[in-house]
């Protein structure tokens, strides 16, 4: 049973609200990338510095907003998350005005910082407010709200910024005078303008909206006999291993997962498909997600144990990533002869809903008073959606987009490991295991 409770219920709705917020903020990087790449005239790697200023910020932040998270408590930190989203947003005017690439970089940071706050209070309260071993069940219901935003909002942010005619522009770009191509991409950018000063005020609205709503206060501080006795001679939150390999997990998964998401239009392009058509891509991959976000909720504890449901995905993941390398043959779509490697990219939005799910309560359990601190450990891991996109970028420039998704083996293979064993680790002298 997922509720137990009405105001469990409640409180679970307010955080999938929030996930989803998330997601609308977060995705929408999947064609900002191309977007950008065109409108202020880019490298592969210039333009997934868009994903790495973004989320580097869970690394640069995260302990800032756990110290933030102490003193205000979870509801007034979250406010002032929303706070630090909505400025980031606002900065788009002034970037937009004067088609500035670094500028928009400022207001991508700023969004990530308000994300790592809100990571850092959401995640460990999802996990708490109920029982630890449903928690990949509750982890899957806010992934499929994540998700859901993330197929919608590059869809959205597509109708409200492209135009049918646009086709044509992006075609004649390379073929205008320095002077026309300046004016044209001026008004490409600009674009953007209204709708993110328009979620600007929204973001403002919801973090006041979340404060004064009933969203409980948990004491993490507070330990058990049990957990005090564990944590017997632990002072600091570096002496639980399955924490810190698990934020090793996280940061390397989560770089996994925006590749797949935030890469595959570029993929398609280089298949030869234009922006207008290779912007449903995305929405593929995160369907996958939400796929296997709902196996999760049906699945996770009833028929499966979240642990070996993480061995499944982990294993599930590296298949598919040697697919992406090995698989030859293609197929035809919307008039386009693709290669079928670009749907084993899609595929992999599947085993990655329930990775996070999995490795999230497993990193996390027993930490008590350590939690927050602990939180924000894991939320460090999270900027490997900064850094990975960047390899990628990097390998694509220099061996091509397909062979570019070598730099998923190795993510894997240490996913598989954690799955299997390092959750388990409780000593680095190797005496304690789970």
């Amino acid at each position: 049973m997922i509720f137990h409770n009405r105001n469990q219920a409640t409180s679970i709705a307010i955080l999938a609200f929030m996930f989803f917020i998330f997601g609308f903020v977060s995705w929408v990087n999947s064609i900002l990338i191309p977007y950008f790449k065109i409108a202020c005239e880019l490298t592969n790697f210039q333009s997934y510095l868009v994903a790495f200023a973004f989320y580097i910020a869970y690394f640069v932040m995260s302990m800032p907003a756990g110290i933030l998270l102490k003193k205000t408590g979870f509801k007034r930190g979250i406010m002032y998350g929303f706070f630090a989203l909505a400025i980031g947003a606002l900065i788009f005017v002034p970037a937009a005005m004067t088609r500035t690439y670094h500028v928009f970089l400022v207001g991508l940071f700023s969004m990530g910082t308000g994300l790592a706050v809100l990571q850092t209070a959401a995640n460990p309260l999802v996990t708490i407010i109920g029982s630890i071993d449903s928690a990949a069940q509750r982890m899957s219901i806010m992934g499929v709200c994540n998700k859901l935003a993330g197929i919608i909002s590059p869809l959205v942010f597509a109708a409200v910024i492209l135009e049918a005619t646009d086709k044509e522009l992006f075609a004649a770009i390379p073929t205008m005078s320095e002077a026309e191509k300046t004016v044209a991409l001026d008004e490409l950018i600009r674009r953007v303008i209204t709708p993110y000063a328009c979620l600007s005020v929204l973001l403002v609205t919801i973090g006041i909206f979340i404060r004064y709503s009933s969203l409980p206060e948990i004491n993490t501080e507070d330990e058990n006999e049990e957990t005090q006795q564990a944590h017997a001679g632990k002072k600091y939150v570096i002496q639980f291993p399955y924490l810190v390999l698990g934020a090793v997990a996280i940061f390397l998964h989560v770089g996994t997962q925006v590749i797949a998401i935030d890469t595959i239009i570029g993929y398609a392009q280089s298949m030869g498909l234009d922006l207008i058509t290779a912007k449903y891509f995305p929405s593929f991959t995160l369907t996958a997600t939400i796929i296997g976000y709902v196996s999760g909720i049906i699945l996770i504890p009833a028929f499966i144990s979240q642990v070996n449901a993480l061995r499944i995905c982990t294993i599930l993941g590296m298949i598919f990533s040697c697919c992406i390398l090995l698989v030859p043959g293609s197929m035809m779509f919307r008039g386009y002869e693709m290669g079928i490697s670009i749907w084993f990219v899609a595929l992999l939005g599947l085993p990655n809903a329930l990775i996070y799910a999995g490795i999230w309560p497993l990193a996390i359990h027993h930490l008590g008073r350590f939690t927050k601190t602990g939180s924000s450990i894991l939320i460090m891991g999270l900027s490997g959606n900064a850094v990975l996109p960047l390899i990628y970028g990097y390998l694509a420039d220099a061996v091509g987009t397909r062979m570019a998704y070598s730099a998923l083996i190795p993510c894997f293979f240490y996913l598989v490991f954690y799955a299997v064993y390092g959750h388990k680790i409780t000593s680095w002298t190797g005496r304690g295991l789970k």
